[in-house]
């Protein structure tokens, strides 16, 4: 029986047990009434001012913005909205809310509802009824609250009290909202003012700090009347160099740091602002003033010279002390100071941009240059000096020399060209006879002048000051030669004269109508100058005009005489071919300008142009074209042509030249290898009934440099092998009758030997007038005998 009760016992306490859990389960499981509103969280939809979500999650809106939030939940209608309400949680004097919101205490109670947050009309609600968007008006803060945050609290309809949601998802920060410094309209035109006075002192700080103190008064003593007025104004606050310098500098430091932050506060962004505010300092601030005042600065410094100072007034407390340092440290400002060579390159650099000419800037730099050179610089070497001997006789010759070479200062030396002992003026000649045959020495004793000696590194500027003493113009240069063994001795080397050192200093050399040279270092030779004077017209008639050595006379002497079969011994005495080639017009020269090369002066022989004349080359090289086909070759001196137009036995030779170096009986055609004809010709020239004939050459021979050649004409050739001819005959006394009786008649005096030239034939029965002369000149006349001395000489 007792464990029957025991165990019904137990079943019944079982079925108690589940019952009452089946009735709790029953009534946890009972469903809300149908409709009923719930709201989950809410999210920012939009806002009139500045909104963000923070870090933390939060919703973060202005003061005194209107904000728009979507609401989730369940069930949610237009009504809903007057669920909804918040609640103040903590506020905080900063933005930084960390402290403040360590003291919050956890209720969910909400106990009272804020006024700074209104919500406005109804829920805007979606299809489904789990959204809604309702517009909420945020108040402003109290001045003390910088931050505020609240909380959101829905409305519980079944208890119908208010329940505060999650803080994560419920809370709402207010923050203060950002008012800029000033007005818009303000600070742009503050900017506007920045941006100019920022351009005005980085230009000032260019052009008033680039003109120093040197330059303006350089200005105000040559400048224009507008430089002169700026100069002035200028001048006193630059003699104050640092205090100027840090004047501007503050002040530009100043103004670029106040438009940076007028910038940030108008952009509401660091970034925008050093951007705006670097493009605005570099373009306005930098590049267009400095552009500017680095051409202007003059005018710009004086145009704004009360600003600045009005600045240096503001900026003293500061700016003073600081250059008093500086001036301290550094020293006083001199400004720039050129030296000879800066001044000189200065010069030289600015050619293109200043108002002198050319010749003035080369005067300067001359002069500038003058303490910088020496006398060896600017002499005329020894071997370039005209000089004469001591020794020299002062006849026509020698005086007719001296007045070509156009100096009025020779040095005269004794032995040797070193050896300089007198300085001859010409105008010491003003009363020497050339017939007297005075000799030099005994001109220069008598006068006397005084050799001025320099030293070959004596500068150019105290040369000129020996010269400025009238002592002389003209000096000789020496220098103490010490090399080798031996005794040092006094070497010299040259010529320096006032001229040398006047056209150093104007860069520019000084030309007269006798100078043969453009300078005396390089030797270039000037221009022909047709008013030289020819002194030739007081020579004697039988001087040759173009002088030759008498060596290369008696070397064109033999050569006519030992490679010409015309003027063979056989033909032409030696005596009458040396008289002929002294004849004034025979030897002649042509001097070749290079700007006219194919001008008819160069040409000695042209293609089908009758001549009648040989030609000797002496000095110089030609240019000879012949044949059909047009062949040219060049030929230097002692090679001739036209031999066939002494005899003229042809109408057209083909033979241009004879070369000194090649065979002398061959020729380009052959035409004159048949010399014999030599004798046969010179036979007709005694009779005068067989016409002559022309010879016309098929080549042309043409100057390629300055040339000396002998020019013999066919009448001379003639009369040479007459008088020849003569001279070699045995006389009978009456042919000497007769050749007195003609020189009765026709005095030597009268007759010269240019009548060469003449194209008249000789005579028939006897020889002519020219021929006369040439058997008169072995008498014993003065001439004569002055022609023997010649030939003896040579």
């Amino acid at each position: 029986m007792a464990t029957d009760r025991s165990g019904l016992g137990l079943q019944l306490t079982l079925f108690v047990f589940f019952g009452v859990f089946a009735s709790r389960e029953a009534e946890a499981a009972v469903p809300e009434p149908r409709g009923t509103t719930r709201i989950l969280g809410m999210r920012l939809e939009s806002s009139s001012s500045p909104a963000e979500t923070t870090k933390a999650g939060d919703i973060q809106v202005t003061e005194g913005s209107d904000v728009s939030f979507r609401f989730y939940g369940l069930h949610l209608f237009p009504n809903s909205s007057d669920l909804i309400g918040f609640t103040e949680l903590y506020y905080s004097e900063t933005e930084d809310d960390s402290s403040a919101a360590a003291v919050v205490q956890l209720n969910r109670t909400c106990t009272e509802h804020t006024k700074d947050i209104v919500v406005k009309g109804p829920m805007v609600v979606s299809n489904q009824n789990t959204s809604g968007v309702v517009s909420l008006s945020i108040k402003q803060l109290r001045k003390r609250e910088a931050l505020k945050v609240f909380v959101l609290c829905v409305l519980d309809v079944q208890e119908q009290r208010w329940i505060r949601l999650d803080d994560k998802d419920g809370k709402l920060r207010v923050v203060e909202e950002k008012k800029s410094l000033l007005p818009v309209w303000l600070q742009v035109i503050l900017i506007c003012c920045l941006l100019v006075l920022s351009g005005m002192f980085s230009g000032l700080n260019l052009g008033l700090m680039a003109l120093d103190p040197m330059e303006l008064r350089i200005v105000q003593s040559c400048g224009t009347e507008k430089e002169k007025k700026y100069a002035r104004k200028i001048e006193p606050i630059r003699r104050k160099g640092n205090y100027l310098l840090c004047s501007l500098l503050l002040g530009n430091v100043l103004v670029n740091t106040t438009l940076t932050i007028l910038l940030d506060d108008l952009t509401k962004s660091g970034f925008g602002a050093v951007v705006a505010s670097t493009v605005g300092i570099v373009i306005f601030g930098e590049i267009v003033p400095q552009a500017l005042c680095s051409r202007h600065g003059l005018a710009v410094g004086a145009n704004t010279i009360l600003l600045t100072k009005l600045f240096m007034l503001l900026t003293f407390p500061l700016s003073w002390p600081i250059s008093k340092v500086l001036d301290c440290v550094l020293g006083q400002e001199i400004g720039t100071v050129y030296n000879r060579e800066k001044l000189v390159e200065m010069l030289r650099v600015t050619e293109p941009y200043n108002d002198l000419v050319k010749e003035e800037l080369n005067m300067i730099q001359g002069a500038l240059e003058l303490r910088t050179k020496t006398v060896e610089d600017v002499m005329t070497a020894l071997n370039n000096c005209y000089m004469l001997s001591s020794d020299a006789v002062l006849d026509f010759n020698t005086m007719s020399e001296i007045m070509e070479s156009g100096y009025t200062r020779i040095p005269v030396y004794e032995g040797e060209r070193s050896n300089i002992v007198d300085i001859l003026f010409v105008k010491d000649l003003a009363f020497v006879d050339p017939d007297d045959c005075t000799t030099l020495k005994t001109i220069t004793k008598f006068y006397n002048h005084p050799v001025h000696f320099v030293f070959h590194d004596t500068k150019l500027d105290a040369m000129l000051e020996e010269f400025k003493k009238g002592k002389s113009h003209l000096a000789i240069v020496q220098k103490v030669n010490n090399e080798g063994e031996g005794d040092p001795f006094y070497e010299v080397l040259g010529l320096v004269t006032l001229e040398d050192v006047i056209e150093e200093i104007i860069k520019s050399e000084i030309l007269d109508e006798s100078d043969r040279y453009t300078d005396n270092r390089t030797r270039k030779r000037v221009a022909p100058n047709k008013n030289m004077r020819d002194f030739s017209a007081f020579k004697q008639e039988s001087e040759s005009k173009v002088k030759v050595s008498p060596q290369l006379l008696l070397a064109a002497h033999r050569f006519l005489a030992t490679e010409v079969s015309l003027f063979s011994p056989t033909q032409i005495s030696d005596k009458v071919l040396l008289r002929i080639l002294r004849h004034p017009d025979v030897i002649q020269e042509i001097k070749f300008n290079e700007n006219e090369k194919r001008s008819s002066h160069h040409y000695i022989y042209q293609r089908a142009k009758p001549v009648d004349y040989f030609i000797l080359i002496l000095q110089g090289r030609v240019e000879v074209e012949a044949g059909n086909e047009n062949m040219k070759f060049e030929t230097g001196p002692f090679s001739y042509y036209g031999v066939m137009a002494l005899s003229a036995s042809t109408l057209e030779f083909r033979s241009p030249s004879h070369l000194s170096g090649l065979n002398r009986t061959a020729s380009l055609s052959g035409a004159d290898r048949s010399e014999s004809l030599t004798v046969s010709s010179s036979n007709n020239q005694l009779n005068n009934s067989i016409p002559l004939q022309q010879y016309t050459p098929d080549f042309n021979v043409r100057a390629l440099t300055d040339l000396q050649f002998v020019k013999i004409t066919r009448s001379q050739y003639q009369n040479g092998l007459m008088a020849s001819r003569l001279d070699s005959t045995p006389q009978s006394p009456e042919s000497g009758h007769n050749i007195c009786h003609l020189d009765q008649v026709t005095p030597a005096a009268d007759i010269t030997i240019t009548d060469l030239d003449a194209d008249s034939a000789p005579l028939e029965n006897g020889p002519d007038e020219t021929t006369l002369l040439l058997l008169n000149e072995q008498n014993s006349s003065p001439s004569a005998n002055h022609h023997s001395q010649l030939e003896n000489s040579v």
